[in-house]
């Protein structure tokens, strides 16, 4: 609760960051094992979860067979020191010695692959949320003309604002707050993530200035704006995503949205006390002064595909990332539900790994699901 800039940047930081891992995140050298040990173990400890197998029991649970043996270990003394917070596996952990743990993940470690869950056919060609709110968005064109820059008096434009006002703004008229039937009815059917993407498509097209305002004065109306600054940003150019930017907006539809404000038809207290007492001819200058700057764009990214994702994923966890001295999980053949499960908590920021969440914090759920299904879908390893 999908950045290409960024996540290139990560990927660049993380390539550099396996040859570090090599060297500096290596698990302590694991003495040989007694696998019948770590069967006996299995058998009384874990098997309800995890299985004799290594299969999870449930969605919840990852699948333990072939995983390696030195990300086990560190899973499991991650438990034991409190640095992983399931209550039951803490304590589980908190009574084995230091050979039990060695014993029962070496038996995992050693078991045969688990067939490969069927999952979910994932698309050859995977499409960005950019490219589908592109799609969306063609049926806006009619009013907010291409890339969401308007040249019909009284229309305002989309392109440039934050994805996040755009999403509440539709959010609005499609719950009926903001009164405008039209807007309803072109809405009414798109769901979340739908609407998402159109939020996102444009707030990355480049936002244009209006034309030149017929009425109002730009030059008395700077004043009148002294306490709009706070909220919408230096001359209109909003830094609070939640806020829209005026700057090069139409001054026709400032005005408008201004009076409806003011006249309680839309209703958001701050912005009635802020124009309740402003005459006619001061929110024609104030709108005229927004007409008149220039507008900027807010620093978002293109979500990547989930192609591209999965690409990046591969770098640690795919095909020929098997280094012993990395302590990094198998992902491929894993459970499809664990795999959303974790992957939303790293997004969210509830599973410890900075590194992690900075790669997630931008998949939406569905694009989490389709990775988890790539990986679950791939033969163990």
């Amino acid at each position: 609760m999908k950045y290409l800039a960024l996540i290139t940047a990560l990927l660049s930081l993380l390539i550099g960051c396996s040859d570090r891992q090599a060297s500096q995140v290596a698990a302590p050298v694991v003495a040989a094992a007694d696998i019948n040990a770590g069967k006996a173990i299995a058998e009384a400890q874990c098997k309800g979860c995890h299985g004799l197998d290594g299969r999870a029991a449930n969605d919840e649970i990852p699948h333990l067979a072939k995983q390696t043996e030195k990300y086990l270990y560190a899973s499991l003394l991650a438990y034991k020191e409190g640095k992983r917070t399931h209550a039951a596996l803490r304590d589980m952990a908190a009574h084995m010695s230091d050979a039990d743990m060695r014993n029962v993940v070496a038996y995992y470690a050693g078991l045969p692959a688990l067939p490969a869950a069927p999952g979910e056919k994932v698309p050859e060609v995977a499409v960005s949320d950019y490219e589908k709110g592109k799609v969306a968005a063609a049926a806006c064109v009619t009013c907010h003309q291409e890339a969401g820059n308007s040249k019909t008096p009284g229309m305002p434009s989309l392109a440039g604002q934050h994805p996040v006002y755009l999403i509440a703004a539709m959010q609005a008229y499609k719950g009926g707050s903001r009164n405008m039937p039209e807007m309803k009815a072109a809405l009414h059917k798109l769901n979340q993530t739908e609407l998402e993407n159109i939020a996102l498509y444009y707030a990355l097209q480049t936002p244009k200035q209006a034309p030149v305002p017929t009425v109002g004065d730009a030059v008395a109306g700077e004043p009148l704006t002294a306490n709009c600054g706070g909220c919408h940003g230096l001359k209109g150019v909003s830094t609070d995503p939640a806020v829209p930017s005026l700057a090069g907006q139409d001054a026709q539809y400032l005005k408008s949205a201004a009076k409806l404000y003011k006249d309680g038809a839309r209703r958001l207290e701050v912005m009635h006390k802020a124009v309740a007492a402003a005459s006619e001819k001061e929110l024609e200058d104030i709108a005229a002064f927004y007409a008149m700057q220039q507008p900027a764009a807010p620093k978002v990214e293109k979500t990547v595909s989930v192609q591209q994702a999965v690409e990046i994923c591969d770098h640690c966890h795919g095909p020929g990332n098997d280094n012993p001295a990395i302590i990094i999980p198998k992902l491929d053949g894993q459970n499809k539900g664990y795999l959303i499960k974790a992957l939303r908590e790293y997004r969210d920021d509830q599973r410890r790994s900075s590194m992690m969440h900075k790669m997630s914090m931008f998949y939406n759920d569905p694009m989490i699901e389709q990775i988890a299904t790539v990986y679950a879908g791939r033969p163990k390893r």
